[in-house]
Order: C-alpha cells, then sequence, then structure tokens
C-alpha cells in the first residue's frame, strides 16, 4: 500500500504550510529584534533540523512506545501494526479483516467502535480496558481519509494506563474499606438486637445512604423502662462521616442513661439539649423521645425538630402527631414540652427519619403525605410494614441519604391469648384496714391468675411491702394495681407524695427502712418514678416460669 499517502493525513500535517513560511523568512526581515551577527553566523553554518512532515512516518510509528494499527476499508483489514503492537500481542499478518487477526480487540468490543468512527469521520476514545495481554490501555480511534473514500481506514492508538489504572483500583479498593469500616461503627452503635416489650411488637431497620465512604447519624432503640413501660428514640445527627456518627453514639448511650431515671419525655430531652451542646456546638441533632404505657393506652412523647410520628388506629385511619415540636438538640433556651396520641390495640406507630420522605423536587409535607398513604395500607408484622414503607419511598441501595424507621404495634388480643394479659386494681384508703384490704385483694387476684404457690406468696408480701411504704410515707390518693403479662407479674402503688424511696441499709435498732429492701431482694426488679400531675408510683416486678 501507498504508506506515503496515509502519513499525509496524520494529524500535524495541517501546519506544513506554516512550517514552510516560518523557514523561509529572511534574515534581513528579522527587524529590531534580530540576534547579533555571531549568533546568526553560527545558526547559518548549522544544518537545518528536518520539518515534522518530512519525516518517514513508518520510521516514527515503529519507535512510538505506545500500540499503533492502521485498518482500513469496512472489514478493517489490517494495514500496518508497530513494534509496540507486535511485542503486545504478536505478529499481526496486513491484508487480514481484525476480526480474524486482531481477537485482541474482539475481546474488548472495539470492532464496533470502530465502525462508528468511519461512519461518523470522527475520533472515539475507549478508555482503561483490560486487554488479553493482562495490561490495561486507552484506546483512540482517530479516521485518517476524507468520508466517501473507498480506502478510507482507522488509525488505532493504544496507551499503556497500567499504573494509573491499578492505582484506580487500589483507591477504590481503600474507599471500599473504608466505606465498610464506617458502615461497621454505625451499625455498631445501633441496637444489636431490639427489646420485645411485653405489650408491643417492634421492628426497626436502618439503610446507609449512597455508596462514598460517608455514613450518617440516624440512630433509633428501644428501652425497657419496667413496671410495664417502653421508652422509644429515634434521632438523626446531621451531616455525614465518622464524626457524625460518633456524636449519634454519645447521644445515643445518654438516652439511654437518662431513661434509666425514668423521667417524662420533655425532662429527658431537656437533659439531652444540654449534652448536645456540650459534644459538638456546631453539629445539629434532631430526635424524638416516647414513652408507651399499656394501662393508658397511649404514647406520650416530646419532639426536638424531628418529624411528626405516624399512627394508624384499629380501623386503619392514619394521622400526625405534629404537636409539641421544639428546635433541634443542642440550641439551647427552650423549654420542651410533652405531648401524646392514642395508640390502644390494634394500633400502629411509625417513627423514621428525613432520609425516607425528604427529596430535593418534592416538598417535605408531600413526602410525609406519601408515607401516610403507604402506611394506611401496610398491614402484617412490624417487619413488614417497616419493609413495605421502604419500598413504597423507593429506597435503593445507592440511595443519597440514611434511613431509619422504627415500626411498633399494640396487639389486640382475645382468647386464649387475652387471658394472659390481665389488669385488677384497688382504691387504698387511708387506715388501719388498708394494708389488710390490700393483701386480701392481692392474694384473691393472684389466685383467680391460677399462679403457682411460691409466686403467689411472693406476690402478697411485695404488695403489702409497698402498701405499707405509701400509707406510712405517702399521701392520698393511694392505688394499688396489678398485672400480669405472658411473662412476668407486675405490682404497682401510687400516691400523692413526689417524694422517691432510696433503698438504703437499715440499722438493727431502725423500726421502718426494711420495705424496700425486703422488696428488692425478693422480685426480679422493682423501681419508682415521679408521675403527671405530682405523686410518684413505686413498682416491682416478678418473672413468670415459662413452659
Amino acid at each position: 500500500m501507498n504508506f506515503t499517502r496515509w502519513s499525509a493525513r496524520l494529524p500535524g500535517t495541517q501546519r506544513r504550510a506554516a512550517a514552510r513560511t516560518e523557514s523561509a523568512v529572511s534574515p534581513d526581515r528579522r527587524g529590531d529584534g534580530s540576534v547579533p551577527a555571531a549568533r546568526a553566523e553560527r545558526s547559518a553554518d548549522a544544518s537545518p533540523a528536518p520539518a515534522v512532515d518530512v519525516l518517514p512516518a513508518r520510521d516514527v510509528l515503529d519507535r512510538v512506545p505506545a500500540l499503533v494499527a492502521l485498518v482500513h476499508g469496512p472489514d478493517h483489514r489490517i494495514g500496518y501494526v508497530n513494534d509496540a503492537y507486535t511485542t503486545a500481542f504478536g505478529t499481526r499478518p496486513t491484508g487480514v479483516p481484525a476480526r480474524d487477526a486482531l481477537p485482541e480487540l474482539v475481546e474488548l468490543g472495539l470492532l464496533p467502535l470502530l465502525d462508528q468512527v468511519l461512519r461518523s469521520g470522527r475520533p472515539r476514545t475507549l478508555k482503561s480496558r483490560k486487554a488479553v495481554d493482562g495490561r490495561s490501555y486507552t484506546f483512540t480511534c482517530t479516521p485518517v481519509a476524507e468520508d466517501g473514500d473507498r480506502d478510507a481506514g482507522v488509525l488505532v492508538f493504544a496507551t499503556d494506563v497500567t499504573d494509573h489504572a491499578e492505582a484506580a483500583e487500589r483507591l477504590r479498593a481503600a474507599e471500599r474499606r473504608q466505606r465498610e469500616t464506617a458502615v461497621t461503627l454505625q451499625r455498631s452503635l445501633l441496637p444489636q438486637e431490639l427489646e420485645q416489650p411485653d405489650d408491643l411488637r417492634i421492628a426497626a431497620t436502618y439503610q446507609p445512604g449512597g455508596t462514598e465512604a460517608a455514613v450518617g447519624g440516624d440512630w433509633y432503640d428501644v428501652i425497657t423502662l419496667g413496671g410495664g413501660r417502653t421508652a422509644l428514640v429515634i434521632g438523626d445527627v446531621m451531616g455525614r462521616g465518622v464524626r457524625a456518627a460518633a456524636v449519634m453514639g454519645q447521644l445515643r448511650t445518654a438516652v439511654r442513661a437518662y431513661a434509666r431515671l425514668d423521667l417524662p419525655p420533655h425532662e429527658v430531652l431537656q437533659l439531652l439539649d444540654g449534652l448536645a451542646a456540650e459534644i459538638d456546638a456546631n453539629q445539629i441533632a434532631t430526635c424524638v423521645y416516647a414513652i408507651h404505657d399499656p394501662n393508658e393506652g397511649r404514647l406520650v412523647y416530646a419532639s426536638a425538630g424531628h418529624l411528626p410520628i405516624l399512627v394508624r388506629d384499629e380501623n386503619g385511619v392514619v394521622s400526625r402527631a405534629d404537636e409539641p415540636t421544639g428546635p433541634p438538640l443542642g440550641t439551647g433556651g427552650w423549654i420542651h414540652s410533652s405531648g401524646c396520641v392514642a395508640l390502644h390495640p390494634g394500633a400502629t406507630a411509625v417513627l423514621y427519619t428525613d432520609g425516607l420522605v425528604e427529596r430535593r423536587d418534592a416538598d417535605l409535607d408531600e413526602g410525609i403525605a406519601a408515607l401516610e398513604g403507604a402506611l394506611a395500607g401496610a398491614t402484617g408484622t412490624p417487619q413488614v410494614v417497616c419493609d413495605r414503607l421502604v419500598r413504597s419511598a423507593g429506597v435503593t441501595a445507592d440511595h443519597d441519604d440514611d434511613v431509619a424507621v422504627l415500626v411498633l404495634q399494640h396487639p389486640a388480643r382475645t382468647g386464649p391469648d387475652g387471658d394472659l394479659f390481665r389488669n385488677a386494681a384497688l382504691e387504698l384508703l387511708g387506715g388501719v384496714e388498708a394494708a389488710p384490704r390490700a393483701r386480701a385483694f392481692a392474694s384473691g387476684v393472684l389466685t383467680s391468675w391460677r399462679f403457682p404457690a411460691e409466686l403467689h406468696d411472693l406476690g402478697v408480701l411485695a404488695t403489702s411491702e409497698l402498701v405499707a411504704n405509701s400509707l406510712q410515707h405517702g399521701i392520698p390518693p393511694m392505688r394499688l394495681r396489678l398485672r400480669r403479662t405472658d411473662r412476668r407479674l407486675i405490682i404497682e402503688v401510687t400516691d400523692g407524695d413526689d417524694h422517691l424511696p432510696r433503698r438504703r441499709r437499715a440499722e438493727p435498732g431502725d423500726e421502718s427502712g426494711r420495705g424496700i429492701a425486703i422488696v428488692a431482694t425478693i422480685a426480679s426488679s422493682w423501681g419508682c418514678r415521679r408521675t403527671p400531675g405530682g405523686g410518684k408510683a413505686v413498682w416491682c416486678e416478678f418473672v413468670l416460669p415459662q413452659g
């Protein structure tokens, strides 16, 4: 073939006329910027450097370290391969179609790209592809003849980018390991196994956002308070990365500690607000803290800048618990308050973070409304509801924000299952007859519930000590409540005095101070808390034998 004809069309030859014109400029026409005479003489004696367009194209391409191949015609017959190409893939016969003679290009899928270059007359590039020799190349395919030329061809220029490709792969692997570490940290700070209260069925899910290493600060928790009550919390630390996850871990630990004090929800958030400001004043966090008491049939909650709780009642009607909502944690200067929403048997409540409902192209209220619609039609176990809500929101593995969802159900129990959940209460009137009446009442109730003799006697003893303590140190109104679930017996005494009893060691000569110690010794657990409107409740629990 006429290689000179091909070389005349290689890139860079368009500057041929300009180079010749420049070399023909007379020294007399250099003007004021001419070089000194001595330098001019040396330049005149030196041999002129050859122009690019007169260099032999084959010699140039044979010395290029990149891989070069020249194909022509619609079947891409080989016209030329340089020495570097031969070294990489072996000798290639000329005149043979590329599909037969260049299997390495066929495997890389380069033939359709050659067709495209011939049709369009424009160069195309295929970046960083690993060839059969194990090395990575970037292929640039350039047309070397005008459109319509029957001998039109394509110059294939392959640059070895193996080092860059391996460095990029190492970087991607490091990013994957970093993300895995961050997600592992995030998940380790979340509950490894949710507590399952007697009266609720609970499930939760967490979906990290995006594919980058920076995880978020979403968290949730379920805390058994004792006395049949359960605390539920969900929160979101704004921002991403290990710092957000670390702040989240501190807040979650603090919530569990404050929950053990059995404080009202707004007081827990008040304490958490001060702690958040000490941890990092620049880190914004939102949180909802709620308490469920099966005896009251409602969810008492407080919110610090978080999204509203959604509740679907036993009839399938969904409502929002909008008020009250205070500013995010860490702002200070705000007095939080508690609200409540009904949670009767058969109802389902959903706590969630903004990643579930917030989208860049839609208003936040639209996302919450869509979630309400999804909740209205979501039935089944809490885990099934969780999964359906996440799917309905379009959350996928590459979602750009973390998502946390906590679903709780208060099941409606009937039949034999309902017999395992019983309540009994007695109003205590002052006087010497209150204690014997309370013991007789407890004995009758525990007998009707068919408890074994040992548990019956322990329950009556605990009732006697709690009632005696309330009669001695409390004020009316006083009330005794007994509750059984499928797992435990709960005894609780309330009165109008807000002084909380403490367990202490009684001296041999003391006439009092032993009641709480006795209860703490015989019961599985005990505790006390202040009640809304003043007063206190003192309770103890006995774990029922299983089987």
